[in-house]
């Protein structure tokens, strides 16, 4: 009789999203209706659906734009207590010319504001695990790399 070991397997949430600066190499922040901190865009990921296209439909949907979506840039693992494990990942959404910034609409039901910040003020404007993934994906942008993450924390 084969033993069946799928209930010692993870059962991870996927997410996905993905960071956007200005032409002052801020990095695009946004208030979500049903959070009470900043957020980079982005959600979870959909049966199905990779990581770079659920990042690519939750930008579309709630900012409203299309642009391409480059290179990964984080992976990390991250467990919380209430929601459960989850693999968040974070990619490249390059600068958004003043143009792309112009169309930006949000979805009211998902959004409540947008604005973008200098990297150095992140720890003060979110929580500090999204804080720590924003700060190494910024990194990562900068170096050409893609960074494995554990909590947020390099990793190995």
């Amino acid at each position: 009789m084969a033993i069946d070991l799928s209930e010692s397997f993870t059962r991870a949430h996927a997410a996905a999203g993905a960071l956007f600066f200005d032409a002052k190499d801020r990095v695009l922040l946004v208030m979500p209706s049903y959070k009470d901190f900043r957020e980079i865009p982005g959600g979870f990921i959909e049966r199905g659906e990779t990581p770079k296209k659920a990042a690519a439909r939750e930008v579309q949907e709630e900012l409203g734009l299309a642009p391409p979506i480059g290179r990964l840039l984080v992976a990390d693992w991250a467990p919380d207590q209430p929601e459960g494990d989850k693999v968040l990942f974070v990619f490249d959404g390059g600068v958004l010319s003043p143009d792309d910034i112009g169309r930006i609409r949000l979805d009211p039901v998902e959004l409540t504001s947008y604005g973008f910040h200098d990297v150095e003020m992140i720890h003060e404007l979110t929580i500090a695990r999204l804080a720590r993934r924003i700060v190494h994906g910024c990194a990562a942008r900068a170096d050409g790399t893609t960074r494995y993450l554990e909590h947020g924390e390099l990793a190995g």
